[in-house]
């Protein structure tokens, strides 16, 4: 049965937005999807019945725009990200000035239910831009609207995703795989049903109001070990091969003068490797996935059954012992 209220998802069209939408969806919200080319995202409209899902144009850089996408709404979730850079699609943009935006109007429209997607490692004292523009995204969104919860997800995995997809495809042309300061940093990685989850149980409950949620799966890996699974999973015996931090400098450097090329995207950036060098993991103090009461999936049960594509000899073929 629908519900009359109407949550606003802002980025939605996106790789965790299209979970976030899901949930929602199944927990009988309407839905307003808004994002700069609603015609690319029809396919959101299935995830409901006819017209819960509705698609409208919004440019968070435009003022009316993003006032006509929250009228009317109950809650909004504010997803816009990106993880490079790439003209006016840049940090400063996107996660500082156009979370200010979102939560502004959404405060404006007397909205008190908002949610923040920011990251692990969000920090204005990081030497990471991108780090720098997410808690800057989170301090203009508390100071707009101080009941808003904070969602910060480590590395988020799922059938879309842009890590274990991306090691998995360079694996089958590569002949080694890098890594950055000996493959030492820590990740968390979290499904992105069960960050779906999340926000959903955030729009849901007062206990979440003003609060800052990390968000982590319940394994902890280096980043070497998540190269060795992602290989063993697509059976393809690859050198890996332990590069200086100033190596990958030089590498990301080329890989962005690359980038100056049409429809070229950096395979590094010199800011994500800067995030490389701090561990992603949640906080010893922090509230999780627990305190929201979701129970988390695991890399091991999720990343083998996209990762099949990949495969040396398909889908289907049986894996030496």
């Amino acid at each position: 049965m629908l519900r009359d209220e109407i949550i606003t998802v802002f980025g939605g069209s996106g790789f965790l937005g299209r979970h976030i939408v899901r949930a929602l969806a199944k927990a009988g919200y309407r839905v307003r999807v808004a994002s700069r080319r609603p015609h690319l995202a029809q396919d959101l409209r299935v995830m409901g019945v006819v017209g819960q899902v509705q698609l409208v144009q919004a440019n968070i850089r435009v003022a009316s725009s993003v006032e006509r996408a929250v009228e009317g709404a109950s809650g909004v979730i504010n997803l816009v990200g990106v993880l490079a850079e790439s003209g006016r699609q840049n940090f400063s943009s996107l996660h500082a000035a156009g979370a200010k935006a979102v939560a502004e109007a959404a405060a404006g429209a007397g909205i008190e239910r908002f949610i923040q997607v920011s990251a692990i490692g969000a920090d204005a004292d990081s030497p990471s831009r991108y780090a720098q523009s997410k808690a800057a995204g989170e301090a203009a969104v508390k100071a707009a609207i101080p009941t808003a919860t904070i969602l910060r997800p480590s590395i988020v995995f799922g059938t879309d995703d842009g890590f274990f997809n991306m090691f998995g495809s360079m694996a089958r042309f590569a002949p080694a795989l890098p890594l950055f300061g000996g493959g030492k940093t820590r990740f968390q990685p979290v499904f992105a049903g069960d960050v779906a989850e999340a926000a959903l149980k955030s729009i849901e409950s007062d206990e979440a109001r003003g609060e800052t949620y990390e968000l982590g799966g319940p394994g902890v890996y280096t980043f070497k070990e998540l190269m060795a699974f992602i290989l063993e999973e697509t059976d393809r015996p690859r050198f890996l091969v332990p590069l200086p931090f100033a190596i990958g400098t030089v590498m990301a450097t080329l890989f962005e003068l690359a980038a100056i090329l049409p429809f070229v995207q950096p395979l590094l950036t010199r800011d994500q490797l800067i995030q490389l060098q701090r561990d992603k993991v949640v906080a010893d103090d922090a509230k999780g996935l627990d305190a929201l009461g979701v129970s988390p999936e695991t890399v091991e049960a999720i990343v083998p059954t996209y990762l099949v594509r990949y495969r040396r000899h398909g889908q289907f073929h049986e894996r030496e012992a």
